[in-house]
């Protein structure tokens, strides 16, 4: 398939199906659109308390601030290019606020139980820090140079954590590999991922064609320069892009494969995913 007509597929799927914050990010980063609206519109999902809800992340349904959607805020202004943004220190500040004493952010809050979200959004009274909130973001500072009092003591925490860590899962993985990327103790870096990197072998699906919630390689390394794109063979990657290629729809999006347990998440994840899959298979000259 012709890489325009894979965009323009895309493009129509996106335009009638998504929400507004991804259709803006995929005229930005595939058409040459502007970074005002996009941001401005990631904006609109923070809080007075500099946090980050208002279903940003499509299975916390709740309006109040909580630790994942505003990673995901983050990430979402870090590849916009708008980390000077003023929406950046209010939500370090935001993070910091909700800081545990051992240094990391928790996975979740317990004021998520007021509103509907997903049935794995679950969590005790005082939850721990975690680096599955916490490793991505420190990440995401150090790649842009951004300082803030946070950042000092959340790497520590990242830091004790990795270097205790005997097994891992897909989403924590996921997290700390950002962390790995950008820190900038790179001896140490490399020290804990030739660790760390076989715990992450243990939690990747390698057969494309496998059904559930499973995460395969570009999960991990959705970019050629990335550290964790070392775990993989070349022959492993094509393979995977290729199968990522085929997943378009005959709609032009892709889809997910955890659950769907309320109707709107569906297309508000298909929308993410897809600009998702296409900045991976352009990180990977397919596009």
């Amino acid at each position: 398939m012709a890489d325009a007509d894979i965009l323009e597929r895309a493009e129509e799927f996106l335009w009638r199906n998504a929400r507004l914050v991804d259709r803006l990010r995929f005229e930005h980063l595939f058409r040459g659109g502007g970074r005002e609206l996009p941001v401005a519109a990631v904006r609109a999902y923070q809080n007075s308390d500099g946090g980050f809800g208002n279903a940003l992340e499509p299975d916390l349904r709740g309006p109040g601030s909580q630790p994942e959607p505003t990673s995901l805020a983050l990430q979402m202004l870090d590849e916009l290019g708008a980390t000077g943004d003023p929406a950046v220190p209010k939500a370090l500040d935001y993070l910091a606020s909700i800081t545990r004493p051992d240094g990391g952010v928790p996975f979740v809050l317990p004021s998520s139980r007021r509103y509907p979200h997903g049935p794995w959004w679950r969590t005790e009274d005082d939850p721990p820090g975690t680096l599955v909130a916490t490793a991505n973001v420190v990440g995401i500072l150090y790649k842009n140079g951004i300082r803030h009092s946070w950042t000092e003591p959340a790497t520590e925490f990242c830091w004790r954590e990795l270097e205790r860590l005997t097994g891992t899962w897909p989403y924590e993985a996921r997290s700390f590999i950002p962390f790995l990327d950008y820190v900038p103790d790179r001896d140490r870096a490399e020290a804990v991922f030739e660790r760390v990197g076989k715990l992450i072998l243990q939690v990747v699906e390698f057969d494309p064609d496998a059904e559930g919630e499973v995460h395969r390689p570009l999960d991990f390394a959705p970019r050629p320069d990335t550290i964790a794109r070392r775990l993989f063979g070349d022959d492993v990657i094509e393979k995977h892009l290729d199968a990522l290629a085929a997943a378009q729809k005959d709609d032009g999006g892709w889809t997910f494969d955890w659950q769907i347990w309320t109707p709107v998440t569906e297309p508000e994840w298909r929308g993410w995913v897809t600009v998702r899959a296409l900045k991976t298979l352009r990180a990977y000259d397919r596009l």
